[in-house]
């Protein structure tokens, strides 16, 4: 091997170098074990430990020295399977974007452009790019986007905007990238909010131009309050309010007209006697009230006053709004009120205890209010005045938000407040459509522009609105519409799994490679140890995140971290039965016409179905593909030279090297079985299954998509004892209001429980009604845990929710075409590999027959057998990670023997082509064997000790390779013969049996 020295130099170079960057890791999780025993189990204590020692130096190297931000910086990223956290996808709402940029234009073309693109949006089509095909089809011709009353409007003139005079392919050219910039200032602003927030080591990064934003926050606790950080718009508004007095007629007349349509379900009980009660008895027989008989009053669960229209429970604002919104109910607003916008106050609870029931139980109420809105629907005054926002506490000792406006916020401001003194109203302050307070001015006008927001605030949401406010708001709202939650103990669970089942197939596969190679065997595990310190250097180096799934992609590099070796051995033993010496042997089998050719055309399928699932996967499946494509280069490197030094230098030595055992030595040696002359029974065998495959994926069981394809919200659920998962369906589905499926998660008192609810929504909001559903529909289970304590995520947690994720319909079917394509693109860029390799399409053909014939027998396999096999079965991203890995294995074993196969054609090997493809099999034989069982080794032993979350995920590989060694001798090489035309088949025999 020429430049052995330069490579032995890289080696320890690229080791030492590994050895550093590893060493940040080690010594961030030693500080982190102190911290923690330091905090017990207070993870608050624990988190103010390690913000507190930040800029402490826990590292002197002597020539240079790092504080522990420094170190945590560089430690190799856990994912949030991994370290737990919450991880989200933010859609920024382009329509949103669209309508800002337009100035909220009433062009009927462009509102009903808008409309079409949101119900006719594709998996993977932009909404924008749907925008402007609707556009075109709506005006055909008739508006422009740059017409002045859309695009060309004053906030869009001028330099670099839209002129009268544009086409509207000049136009489309100047939104797109406006739109670009808006979704940058969302990120930005996203940005800010997370930093301020306190999340150690937070992720945050634009999915490329679909207005997508992802975040990552590992350790994060509090559900809910991350999901409105994160989803809150921040549009703070300040509104006039109408008194109950003023806006109590409509109320009445609205309570009248609604009797006439509403049929009376609620019970008989008595309205809250409050000033709309006083004039409804002003009006009417005041014991009609007591009846049950008033649609809307009856919602009413306490009095209200001044801007307080009333209280009502939360579940009842639907309805209520439904009533307010009816055109036959807006037309009873007086003339001065056409424009009232009624909206609603946070959730508050008031003590529901009187003095003839004072043990009567709290109730949690929101406030509803009517502003006095305008034909534009502009407020009295917006946020962006604003230029500072502090959590404080107001004068009563409770926490409040300060706020400081600029010079013409402080003007209006004063107007604002003056015009509110002199009328003895009020002021609303909003914040994304929810009153947070509604104060009245005592004391005069507010000169200064310093104000105060009060309410029913705790600590954690002044400091987060002061955060938003500061943030500044988004241009459009984003929409939380893929999210996944997991707890730190499910975290520590998948760690401990992970680690389990990487050492004990490290081991196996040493193991093995030792029992069959002997002394090489223990060369190829050095170049193995090696491999794995190399592979986690450079995830340390470049900060790539180490998932669970990455976990899976490393324990599966250990199966092909020594295919090279197997193919080399092989080889080597080839030559040495032909006569050759150890020296000759080895530099022939580690020659282009020895192993190399058959090493690189294996590695290259496995390179592009790596790169296609990196490109196409998202989230934990992109951390599967990066780490498998580290690990094909690092076992590459460390399979072809630095176990090639090991080899050369025993050569040079004592020369006893061994490529098998005494046992091993005679195995699969003169082994001449006719592959070729059973095709007809494996074609039928094959195309028995392939047809009873494609009956139960099409006509009878159909395959269990996963809330990845097709929607949905799944929570892992943890009881505090065995429960019956039929019953928990049925409570749960009763309590949704549509089926809820709940499913054995590996022990009787962990479930999976899946729901489709609301799926279509997106928002806040909708995500805590969820939650909160759920939770009191299982707190019978729960006697002693809180809404809190089962929702949110928190060191010890060992009941309640332990993961939850969402998947929206539009990421979903987003998914669902990536996914089709991945496949697709997979097989077609094999295709053209070994086209252009081989130079013939036959090979490419039996190829992709093996291919198609492997994917469908998983399928098939997971269609007839997911309803009771104990552990899931989905169709999801993981699945296709795995049918992918399937693909890329499956050519492995494939381009073998087709190598062989040209490596004998271009010789002088005599016989007939069927002669030749069977020598060509039988001659690979072992190295195929040995690999293929080198995988289900260690595939085995991930699906053993790998952990519920990857169970099915590691069965369809495990069929996979199985299916996939089948398929390589009984499927492509008969193809290959059978395709390959009696001309060149009579040419390639005259010439070998003339030879």
């Amino acid at each position: 091997m020429q430049n052995k020295g330069l490579i032995k130099f890289f080696a320890i170079l690229f080791a030492l170098v590994s050895i550093y960057q590893l060493s940040f890791t080690y010594l961030a999780s030693n500080v982190k074990s102190e911290a923690k025993a330091f905090a017990g189990d207070n993870p608050d204590k624990e988190l103010k430990y390690l913000d507190s020692i930040g800029k402490v130096e826990v590292l002197n190297l002597g020539f240079t020295s790092f504080t522990y931000d420094e170190v945590k910086n560089k430690q190799i990223n856990k994912g949030l399977d991994l370290e737990g956290g919450i991880n989200v996808i933010l859609q920024i709402s382009i329509k949103d974007v669209l309508k800002g940029l337009a100035n909220n234009s009433k062009n009927p073309v462009f509102n009903k452009s808008l409309a079409d693109a949101t119900a006719n949006l594709e998996g993977n089509k932009s909404y924008l790019d749907k925008f402007f095909e609707a556009f075109d089809a709506n005006s055909n011709g008739t508006t422009k986007l740059a017409s002045p009353e859309i695009f060309a409007n004053r906030n869009l003139q001028g330099e670099g905007g839209i002129a009268f005079e544009m086409t509207d392919a000049q136009a489309q050219k100047i939104i797109r990238k406006k739109v670009d910039e808006s979704i940058e200032s969302a990120y930005k602003v996203l940005r800010e909010r997370i930093d301020k927030f306190g999340v150690t080591q937070p992720n945050i990064q634009k999915l490329g131009a679909t207005g997508r934003i992802l975040v990552e926050l590992p350790g994060a606790k509090d559900v809910d309050r991350i999901k409105k950080l994160l989803g809150g718009k921040a549009q703070l508004e300040f509104w006039e309010t109408y008194k109950i007095e003023e806006i109590g007629n409509f109320l009445v007349s609205a309570n009248e007209a609604l009797k006439k349509t509403e049929i009376k379900k609620t019970e008989t009980k008595t309205v809250a006697k409050d000033s709309l009660n006083a004039l409804l008895t002003d009006t009417k027989d005041s014991t009609e009230a007591k009846k049950g008989n008033n649609p809307l009053f009856d919602k009413i669960v306490m009095q209200g006053g001044g801007p307080i229209l009333g209280y009502f429970a939360p579940k009842d604002t639907a309805t209520i709004n439904s009533y307010l919104k009816r055109p036959e109910i807006r037309v009873l607003l007086g003339a001065d009120q056409h424009y009232a916008k009624f909206v609603w106050s946070k959730p508050t609870t008031i003590s529901g205890a009187t003095a003839k029931d004072p043990k009567a139980k709290d109730l949690e109420v929101v406030e509803l209010y009517a502003l006095k809105g305008n034909r534009d629907n502009i407020p009295a005054m917006n946020g962006g005045l604003v230029t500072d926002a502090k959590d404080t506490f107001d004068q009563m000792g409770k926490p409040a938000v300060s706020m400081q406006m600029n010079s013409q916020g402080a003007k209006v401001w004063e107007e604002l407040t003056g015009r509110a003194y002199n009328q003895k109203s009020y002021i609303a302050i909003v914040l994304d459509n929810i009153v947070y307070s509604a104060p009245g001015v005592t004391s005069g006008p507010i000169a200064g522009g310093r104000s105060e927001i009060t309410g029913s605030f705790d600590v954690a949401e002044t400091k987060d609105l002061a955060n938003v406010l500061n943030a500044g708001k988004l241009p459009a709202s984003a929409d939380i519409i893929q999210s996944t939650v997991v707890g730190p103990s499910l975290g520590q669970a998948a760690i401990d799994a992970g680690t389990i089942s990487s050492v004990l197939g490290f081991l196996l596969v040493c193991l093995w490679m030792v029992f069959y190679y002997g002394k090489a065997g223990w060369y190829a595990n050095l170049a193995l140890l090696l491999n794995l310190l190399f592979l986690f250097g450079i995830m340390a180096s470049f900060g790539f995140v180490l998932t669970l799934p990455g976990i899976a992609g490393i324990v599966l590099t250990l199966g092909t971290a020594v295919d090279a070796n197997i193919i080399i051995f092989e080889r080597a033993k080839e030559e040495l039965r032909d006569g050759k010496s150890l020296a000759e042997a080895v530099a022939a089998s580690y020659g282009w016409h020895g192993a190399m050719r058959s090493i690189i055309d294996a590695n290259v399928t496995h390179v592009l179905t790596g790169a296609i699932l990196f490109i196409f996967g998202t989230g934990p499946i992109k951390g599967f593909a990066l780490t498998l494509l580290i690990g094909i280069i690092t076992s590459m490197f460390t399979s072809i030279f630095i176990a090639r030094i090991f080899i050369d230098r025993n050569i040079a030595g004592k020369g006893d090297l061994t490529f098998s055992t005494n046992i091993t030595k005679n195995w699969f040696t003169n082994f001449h079985f006719d592959f070729i002359k059973i095709k007809k029974f494996t074609y039928i065998f094959s195309s028995i299954v392939v047809v009873v495959s494609l009956i139960s994926i099409f006509f009878v069981n159909g395959l269990d998509q996963g809330v990845d394809f097709v929607g949905g919200r799944t929570f892992q659920v943890k009881f505090e004892k065995p429960v019956d998962a039929t019953v928990v369906s049925d409570e749960l589905s009763a309590a949704f209001g549509t089926p809820v499926e709940a499913k054995i998660l590996g022990d009787d008192d962990q479930l999976k429980i899946t729901t489709k609810y609301k799926i279509q929504e997106d928002g806040v909001a909708v995500d805590e009604e969820v939650n909160q559903k759920l939770y009191k529909a299982l707190a019978k289970y729960y006697p002693n845990t809180t809404y809190e304590k089962f929702t949110n995520t928190y060191d010890g947690k060992t009941v309640g929710v332990l993961q939850a994720s969402k998947v929206g319909a539009s990421i979903s079917e987003d998914i669902k075409t990536n996914s089709y394509w991945a496949v697709l693109g997979a097989m077609a860029a094999i295709f053209l590999y070994l086209m252009i390799s081989f130079r013939k399409w036959q090979y490419s053909l039996g190829a992709i027959a093996a291919v198609a014939h492997d994917v469908i027998f998983v399928l098939g396999i997971y269609s007839l057998c997911y309803k009771f096999m104990p552990f899931h079965m989905e169709m999801d991203q993981h699945f296709i990670a795995a049918i992918l890995t399937v693909i890329g294995y499956s050519m492995n074993d494939t381009v073998i023997v087709f190598d062989r196969i040209r490596e004998f054609i271009i010789g002088n090997r005599k016989g007939s082509f069927e002669d030749i493809v069977n020598a060509s099999i039988n001659t690979t034989l072992s190295r195929t064997l040995n690999t293929s069982l080198m995988m289900i080794i260690v595939l085995l032993t991930m699906f053993i000790f790998g952990g519920e979350s990857i169970r099915g995920f590691i069965f369809a590989m495990l069929v996979g390779i199985i299916v996939g060694t089948y398929s390589s001798l009984f499927i492509a090489t008969p193809v290959l013969v059978d395709t390959i035309s009696k001309d060149d088949k009579h040419t390639i025999e005259d010439k070998h049996n003339k030879a």
